[in-house]
């Protein structure tokens, strides 16, 4: 029989479990026989997970993680604590430096075994830019309350049902000539499993984990240029890109109601990439996906003529060519 996970039956409090990255983590503890409370403002955006969970392991509560009162009540009873919640507008202050601090101090004062705080990387205490500098001053908050907790800085994270490789996929649906931000922007984005997985394996081991900074990237550097046109070639469209200068790129992220703020921008331009000798996945025990692991098959409904899409168009562009199609297997023609 498989021994069972240090975190079976044991209580974990996900503090925005879900959102995008939560509902993969609170997966994650599940299948490792955790019980599970979700706390957060709007906890029936999580409600999606109750068929996954035995009876009476998945528990729900409604909180505002600025009320000190409502975060003392959800950590009840709290074996292990992951702090989630993350965001680009409203009082960043409030959110991502008092309330992680606070979550930490009663978690550790209550006698919680192990504390987890996702923060990002190019958290900086003292960056200018106001994301990062929150997330920063949130991880000094946390260790100083809690002084074994895990710090994990994931890069951009990706999954099928993210905001991010989807919202690209969106636009070349319906554009010719799609715009690119910060073009030569280098990423090592990371597949949300992978997060979610570092998260348990933390959780599982504080003795060895607590007290530590993991940078989690994934396993290939890539410029935002290259994502939009691997996404295009994975849709099998031809598009063409425009890199768009820095003054305006910074004249968009000014434009309120965008779909990228200015400290999105600031951000994208820094990259998003592992530091040189930063503990990550390595030290977990985690190999890395990579994206081109599962492009081809999200992008299957994106496609014209959805999974005979790819082969449609591979189809034309032998034909431009003037390269027969095959005459059986996938293009064939019938």
């Amino acid at each position: 029989m498989p021994t069972p996970s240090p975190l079976s039956e044991q209580l974990v409090i996900v503090f925005g479990g879900g959102g995008f990255i939560g509902n993969y983590v609170v997966q994650a503890l599940l299948a490792r026989g955790a019980r599970v409370r979700i706390a957060q403002r709007n906890p029936e955006k999580a409600w999606p997970l109750k068929p996954l969970a035995n009876l009476g392991q998945l528990q729900f509560a409604k909180v505002d993680i600025t009320d000190e009162a409502r975060v003392a009540a959800a950590l009840d009873g709290a074996d292990y604590v992951v702090n989630l919640v993350s965001d680009f507008t409203g009082d960043l202050d409030a959110l991502m430096v008092d309330a992680p601090g606070m979550m930490a101090r009663i978690a550790h004062d209550n006698g919680a075994k192990g504390f987890l705080q996702m923060s990002g990387l190019g958290a900086d205490p003292e960056s200018d830019i106001a994301y990062a500098r929150t997330k920063g001053q949130g991880e000094q908050r946390v260790l100083a309350a809690f002084p074994k907790a895990t710090i994990l800085r994931p890069s951009v994270v990706f999954g099928k049902d993210d905001n991010f490789i989807n919202m690209f996929a969106g636009m070349m649906e319906h554009l010719f000539v799609l715009p690119v931000f910060g073009g030569e922007a280098q990423m090592q984005i990371v597949y949300v499993d992978d997060v979610a997985e570092a998260v348990a394996v933390a959780l599982e081991d504080p003795a060895t984990h607590g007290g530590k900074t993991y940078e989690l990237g994934g396993p290939e550097r890539i410029t935002m240029l290259e994502l939009n046109q691997r996404i295009a070639e994975a849709q099998g469209r031809d598009r063409r890109f425009w890199p768009v200068s820095d003054s305006t790129s910074k004249l968009f992220a000014r434009i309120p109601f965008t779909p990228m703020s200015m400290d999105q921008y600031k951000l994208l331009k820094q990259g998003s990439t592992v530091a040189e000798g930063a503990r990550g996945f390595d030290e977990l025990g985690i190999t890395p996906r990579p994206l081109g692991q599962f492009l081809d098959k999200w992008m299957t409904r994106y496609r014209k003529f959805g999974r005979f899409g790819l082969s449609n168009e591979r189809n034309k562009e032998r034909e431009l060519r003037g390269v027969p199609a095959p005459e059986t297997g996938a293009g064939a023609k019938v």
